[in-house]
């Protein structure tokens, strides 16, 4: 089967860059794309848009998946869809319910490329038995997400109108469309080590020759439950000190370093990454060559590549780019103790993103001093450096590129912008 990409060529705010190059799980997302894809593949093609698409694969008779760039899926969704796909060997497009709660809660906020027909909610992703052209005549497949509802967080009735349990809607069947930086949240930690830690609890409920399993290896290298192999995956050449703690469904890479009294709980750790003492680590993406001093948290958190959180800093529900700094003390608040409504960047700018709970995002190339408070659902550009002060430790306002302290330092710090606007970038 052929695939055909069509590229989004818009950027993601406040990374200025294609969600195609964005780290997803730990790899660029053309790179998770091609990998779920691969079973069904044997060549691919790159274009960017339907019009020389059509142009270039004219009237071949070939069988053709074709999607957008900026599409995320998860295997359970791909093995659901070509099956069925193929099955009635139609030209179809992929599909969704309004009432999908997967789709309500957490995709269609800041998305703009649904297509709305009638009560469905259409994407960018068509299978095409007999040549390209028949995307005029593709019929909606549906596919149900299979949600379940899973709380994440109690609100004490103090602190807001709304309160009470607060919950995700977790799907087995994941699909995004990757608009927003808040999508990249949904899909490393929502759709990702959340739902995949699930995934396990309902196979240990339902299967008892897994849970046998699970409990035998548990015995054999005389570990609790949980620290087993069956669920902590460890790479080659790791040193991990005797008195961490790592369980729940985590993969470690390889060349990692973990220290004395570090807690990993649910995480994917990348390769080549040092995680030192005291530091606390719960349902997060750390990616390639990060760095993490003593004490550092995160929670339901993403770092992409070589990026380091320093000291005594707690991250919360946040997005951090490549190659970034975060200085040490430094806070992101994840709440608004006085109930207003949370809204980030989406394709149309602010808009709301149905969170009650969300912490802050830094792009690439980022330098934040010491002492920042962060609050919820703010966004640093990339290439901007941050230097605490009496005017500016509280971060309320989202801050661009012209809003970086490194312009009136130009002559002692010459400081190098490699994530311009798509519109400022040269043709």
């Amino acid at each position: 089967m052929r695939r055909i990409i069509l590229q989004e060529l818009s950027h993601i705010h406040p990374f200025n860059e294609p969600a195609r190059d964005l780290r997803v799980h730990n790899v660029p997302l053309w790179l998770w794309q091609r990998d779920v894809l691969n079973p069904y593949v044997t060549e691919e093609r790159e274009y960017p848009d339907w019009k020389i698409a059509q142009r270039l694969e004219g009237d071949e008779q070939v069988e053709r998946l074709v999607h957008r760039d900026n599409l995320f899926f998860n295997k359970a969704l791909i093995d659901e869809f070509m099956a069925r796909a193929r099955a009635g060997r139609k030209p179809v497009r992929i599909a969704f319910r309004k009432d999908d709660l997967t789709i309500v809660e957490h995709i269609r906020p800041l998305t703009r490329s649904f297509f709305e027909q009638d009560n469905l909610l259409l994407a960018d992703m068509w299978y095409l038995p007999q040549g390209i052209s028949q995307n005029l005549v593709a019929q909606p497949l549906v596919i149900e997400t299979e949600p379940r509802e899973v709380g994440y967080y109690h609100v004490p009735p103090y602190m807001a109108s709304v309160t009470g349990d607060l919950v995700y809607q977790l799907p087995r069947k994941a699909f995004v469309c990757l608009e927003s930086w808040v999508h990249l949240f949904v899909i490393d930690i929502l759709f990702g080590v959340f739902a995949q830690g699930k995934d396990i609890e309902d196979k240990v409920d339902s299967d008892w020759r897994y849970r046998l399993k699970i409990l035998f290896k548990a015995l054999v290298e005389q570990k609790q439950v949980l620290d087993c192999s069956e669920l902590v995956k460890v790479g080659q050449n790791v040193n991990i000190d005797p008195s961490a703690v790592i369980h729940g469904l985590t993969t470690i890479g390889n060349n990692v370093t973990i220290g004395p009294g570090v807690v990993i709980d649910n995480c994917i750790i990348g390769n080549n990454v040092n995680v030192s003492q005291g530091c606390q680590l719960m349902l997060s993406v750390v990616s390639d060559g990060c760095f993490l001093p003593f004490r550092a948290s995160l929670f339901m958190t993403t770092l992409m590549e070589n990026s380091m959180v320093a000291q005594n800093t707690c991250l919360q529900l946040c997005v951090v780019g490549r190659d970034s700094f975060i200085g040490a003390g430094s806070t992101f608040t994840d709440f608004n103790v006085l109930p207003a409504p949370l809204r980030a960047f989406g394709a149309k700018g602010l808009e709301e993103t149905n969170m009650f709970v969300l912490g802050g995002c830094v792009g690439h190339h980022c330098r934040l001093s010491s002492g920042l408070v962060i609050y919820p659902a703010r966004t640093i550009e990339s290439d901007v450096v941050l230097l605490a002060s009496e005017e500016r430790r509280y971060i309320t306002n989202n801050i661009c590129y012209e809003d970086s302290d490194h312009h009136a330092l130009k002559l002692k710090y010459p400081y190098p912008r490699l994530y311009p606007r798509r519109e400022e970038q040269p043709e």
